[in-house]
């Protein structure tokens, strides 16, 4: 049996007190991993780790140097590509190609991105008068935030993981990451590769563990950490907020959507399916960008609902590596029942089923696993709790729409904000409709497509701040203000 350890101050511990939970294999719940969970002294210990190394070798280490072990970090990730695919694919059950063109790549290509921002971003000066005419100069230099504690999410790991601990790096912090009981592999993984390239001890520390009386709970209200970066649920986003509180520490969320989807009848048909299903099944579903609630106007209504039902009928399950293999199952036993409550929930409260709505039939060992149908739903009102609350799974509503103004209302009528898609070849109303629409991140005619350049976050429930490029900084450093009297 695989074990797993916290990765702290440069070196692999199973912690003070030895405890471990399993991991279960979401192909078929067999156990594949004992993992250590952290409690107060493990996270002490990284902390105390993480806070010698900003005044160490690592806090005296010049941009260019940083940017230079970042690049050689995103370079071991690549080598041992390999190793970073198969481990993600043991802990998500997801087929190899999400892993090998878009968690893996995306997740190397964040430490270089944000290397080279933070190697070429300027700040400001300014001169100004005084009352002697003699003048002053005023220049802002970045400095570190301190100690930032990562709380990463489950359904792309590496991916959301790195796409805060490259940025945090590169400007200088040391970070303390929490990744999800369910998806350790690659965060010990990421421990290999900074020892490899000689990221000094206490830069990158790994505290695996729980939310609630746990590591989670023990960083975010931790006073040795500055800053908190979270991405998943809204609840516990609340929770950790809270947490914060203490101290007045500074907090970057991607939480919660409920995402939708708008299908002009001018649109390319063909893409529009396409880009549907993929934003509404991808990952099986678990995507935080991904769309639950989908509007088609009248007239291409039911022709889209019947294009769409074969192409999620069309879907295989199977093992990542399974010939022909496409559809993964979900994360937990837990996360399967959540997602067939409201497959439930949905029938009674009136929809028409269009297709899915169960568990598929799978053989073998793979009849334990957490499986559940791609599915899809027509016929309910707003107010339905499947149209109303995220549900994280396969599975979307589809309703039709007549006007623009009556689908931005159906669109905006969410506590969440987090990204929609737009699909129509009207330019002018493509404008129209980005700017209307509630959300942090509007993709026309795409879906998943992200420049890292961009600023990325949600607005309403679904997050607080914004990431990405320039964005990132504001959160990952603090500016200082120097005035010179000339």
């Amino acid at each position: 049996m695989r074990q797993i350890d916290h990765f702290i101050n440069g070196g692999f511990t199973a912690g003070s007190t030895g405890k471990r939970f399993e991991k279960r294999s979401p192909l078929d719940n067999s156990v594949i991993t004992r993992i250590a969970e952290g409690g107060k002294a493990e996270v002490d210990a990284a902390v105390k780790a993480a806070r010698s190394a900003l005044h160490g070798d690592w806090g005296r280490m010049t941009t260019a140097g940083r940017v230079e072990m970042l690049h050689a970090v995103a370079d071991e990730i690549t080598r041992r590509f390999d190793d970073f695919v198969q481990a993600e694919m043991e802990d998500t059950g997801q087929p190899a190609h999400v892993m090998e063109h878009v968690f893996i790549p995306r997740g190397a290509a964040n430490f270089k991105i944000f290397a080279d921002v933070i190697k070429n971003v300027p700040t400001e000066a300014f001169q100004m008068d005084t009352p002697d005419g003699e003048g002053a100069l005023n220049y802002a230099i970045r400095v570190p935030k301190g100690v930032i504690g990562v709380i990463s999410p489950w359904n792309a790991p590496f991916l959301l993981m790195t796409w805060k601990v490259g940025p945090a790096l590169a400007c200088g912090n040391t970070v303390i990451v929490k990744p999800s009981e369910e998806t350790p592999n690659t965060a010990a993984l990421l421990g290999e590769v900074m020892n490899a390239v000689g990221v000094p001890a206490g830069v990158y520390n790994v505290v695996n563990g729980f939310g609630p009386q746990s590591a989670g709970e023990y960083i975010t209200s931790h006073p040795g950490v500055d800053a908190i970066t979270f991405t998943g649920e809204t609840r516990t986003g609340t929770a950790i907020m809270k947490a914060a509180a203490e101290g007045t520490r500074d907090v970057s969320f991607e939480m919660g959507g409920k995402n939708a989807g708008i299908v002009f009848a001018d649109c390319d048909f063909d893409a529009a399916v396409e880009g549907v299903f993929r934003s509404a099944f991808l990952n099986s579903g678990q995507v935080c960008l991904g769309t639950e609630r989908v509007y088609v106007e009248r007239p291409i209504f039911d022709k889209f609902v019947t294009a769409l039902k074969a192409k999620a009928e069309s879907v295989k399950f199977g093992r990542p590596r399974d010939a022909g293999a496409n559809y993964g199952p979900l994360i937990s036993k837990e996360h399967q029942q959540k997602v067939l409550s409201y497959y439930k929930k949905a029938v009674d409260e009136g929809a028409t089923l269009v297709t899915g709505g169960g568990v598929p039939e799978m053989g073998g060992e793979l009849a334990e696993g957490n499986w559940v149908q791609p599915t899809i739903w027509t016929g309910l009102p707003e107010t339905a709790s499947v149209v109303r609350e995220e549900i994280f799974g396969p599975c979307c509503h589809i309703r039709p729409f007549d006007s623009e103004d009556e689908v931005v209302n159906l669109a905006n009528n969410t506590d969440y904000g987090l990204s929609t898609t737009i699909w129509t070849t009207n330019l002018a109303r493509a404008h129209r409709m980005a700017a209307r629409v509630d959300v942090g991140i509007t993709w026309i005619n795409s879906w998943f497509l992200r420049d890292l350049r961009t600023a990325f976050g949600g607005s309403k429930q679904s997050g607080i701040g914004r990431e990405g490029g320039v964005h990132s900084l504001e959160f990952y450093t603090e500016l200082r203000n120097v005035c010179i009297k000339l």
